[in-house]
C-alpha cells in the first residue's frame, strides 16, 4: 500500500478492517472533528489540534486519543498506547466488529471533544534530555563529529534516536540499530522525518 495523500486515499487502500476502520469513520463524520491524514493514517482535529485517529494493525484495530489520559474512564475501556513510554495517548483498540458499541465510541469522542475545547493538554517536557543508552555513547566516546551532529538534533530526535537503540531486547538488534542510524544523525534528520507530513 503506497502512502496515502488523504483520508480518501486511506480507506480506498484499506485491505485489512475495511468495514471495521469506515463504521468508525462514519459515526466520528458526525461530530464537529475536521478528518485529515497525518503519519499515514486518519486523524481528527478540532481548531488544528490532533483530537484522535484511527488504525488497523494485523491483529486489532481502533481510535487512538492524542489526550486519552485526560478523558473520564471509570469503565475501564482506554488501553495506554505503550505502557511506560506514552504519557498522553490512549487507545480503545477491536479485534473485531462484533465488539465496537457505537455508543461507547460516541461518549469518548465527545469528552475528547469537550477536553479539547475546554483547552485540556498532557503537558510533557518536549526540551527533557535523552537517556543515552551504553551503545550509542560507546558510539560517541569513538566518533567526535557523531555526538556533534547528535547535539545538534532536537531533544524529541534526540529522544527517538536514543530510545530506538535501548528498546532493542538483543544486542545483535541494537548493533543493527546503530549502523542504520549513524548516517542518519549525521545527516540531521530525525528517525521518524519520513512519517511526518
Amino acid at each position: 500500500m503506497s502512502k496515502p495523500k488523504s483520508a480518501e486515499d486511506f480507506f480506498n487502500q484499506l485491505t485489512n478492517w475495511n468495514k471495521e476502520l469506515s463504521y468508525l469513520r462514519n459515526l466520528i463524520s458526525d461530530t464537529e472533528l475536521n478528518e485529515t491524514i497525518k503519519w499515514g493514517m486518519p486523524v481528527y482535529t478540532l481548531g488544528g489540534k490532533n483530537v484522535l485517529g484511527l488504525g488497523g494493525f494485523k491483529h486489532h484495530f481502533g481510535i487512538w486519543f492524542f489526550n486519552g489520559a485526560l478523558i473520564d474512564d471509570p469503565a475501564g475501556y482506554l488501553q495506554n498506547a505503550q505502557d511506560g513510554k506514552t504519557k498522553a495517548m490512549r487507545q480503545l483498540r477491536f479485534e473485531s466488529f462484533e465488539e465496537i458499541d457505537p455508543n461507547i465510541i460516541n461518549d469518548l469522542v465527545q469528552k475528547a471533544i469537550n477536553n479539547q475545547k475546554d483547552g485540556k493538554e498532557v503537558n510533557i517536557d518536549v526540551n527533557r534530555e535523552a537517556e543515552i543508552p551504553f551503545l550509542l555513547d560507546k558510539a560517541f566516546s569513538g566518533d567526535n563529529e557523531l555526538r556533534s551532529h547528535f547535539d545538534k538534533l532536537t531533544p524529541g530526535r534526540q529522544r527517538e534516536y536514543a530510545q530506538y537503540i535501548a528498546e532493542a531486547k538483543q544486542d545483535a538488534t541494537k548493533e543493527r540499530r546503530l549502523v542504520k542510524i549513524i548516517p542518519m544523525i549525521k545527516d540531521g534528520v530525525g528517525l521518524n522525518d519520513q512519517y511526518q507530513k
